[in-house]
This record gives C-alpha cells, structure tokens and sequence, in this order.
C-alpha cells in the first residue's frame, strides 16, 4: 500500500491539468496503481485523490457499515459514490481536474498537494498559507490523544 508524505505545490494548466508530483507518482508505481479516484472531501474544502485500490476499500468499508434496505442509509452512500472520477494519468504524468472540482475546492491557479497517508489531498495553495492548527493547539490536542502511554501505546 502506498504511503503518501509531503507537501507539494504543483501549477494547473489553463485546461485544468496538474503535473501530479513525481514522489506521489513513483509511490503509486511502486504499489501498481494505475487508476487514482478523485473526489470532495467529506469535512474540508479540498479535494481527495484515492489509490484505486484504497478507494474500494473505503467503498466496501463504507457499504459493510450500511443497511442496503435502510433509506437513510441508501442516501448516505449514494451521496459518498455519486460524485466521484476515475482517472488516468496522461503519458506526461499530469491529471485533468474537472472545473467544478476545481471550483469546489476554490482552486485556480496552484494546487498544494499533501500526502495524508493512503490518500493525497489537493488544496488551493492560498489556503493553505497559514497552519491548519496554530502550534500550541495542535501539540495540546497530540498530548490529551496520545499523552498516556502504555505498552500497548508506545511513545513516538
């Protein structure tokens, strides 16, 4: 499974494509993904790029924690799958965002790419020019999670 880390700016083109950063690029060939799914993130203004292999994992997650015959349900999964793309990369390594992806997620001109894992986030680079937590909030958040070590929870 790949491991996606970093932090990357990439350029969009004016037909909506991004050269996808090399390092991301090789972790996907290293893992044998072909075929990446891109979709909205549930929470953020930033669009989720998903291994397909990941993204049927999810599905299925998803899918096993429903009840197919529970309208609500129904509802929450169709609202997750239906606005979702399948893409290829093109021969120069590059993907073709649709506009009103773009638009979602208020990206025009630069995209900053964070590997958050098994998935890659797209952000617009202007909104990602200040820290997602101010420092003090996120080491206070990390202590009251993981501040009490145990064996079964080792230290970093």
């Amino acid at each position: 499974m790949p491991r996606f880390l970093g932090n990357i700016e990439a350029k969009i083109d004016n037909k909506g494509r991004i050269f996808f950063p090399a390092v991301f690029r090789r972790e996907l060939l290293a893992a044998a993904e072909e075929r990446i799914v891109l979709r909205k993130d549930v929470f953020q203004p930033c669009l989720v790029v998903y291994p397909e292999s990941v993204w049927n994992e999810q599905m299925d997650f998803l899918r096993s924690r429903l009840n197919r015959w529970n309208a609500q349900h129904q509802q929450i999964f169709r609202q997750f799958v239906s606005d979702v793309e399948r893409m290829d990369f093109d021969s120069n390594g590059r993907i073709l965002i649709p506009k009103r992806y773009l638009q979602i997620a208020s990206i025009s001109t630069s995209v900053r790419c964070i590997g958050m894992g098994d998935t890659i986030e797209l952000w617009s680079a202007t909104a990602t020019e200040k820290p997602f937590m101010e420092g003090t909030a996120f080491s206070a958040a990390l202590e009251e999670l993981l501040g009490t070590a145990t064996p079964e929870t080792p230290l970093i």
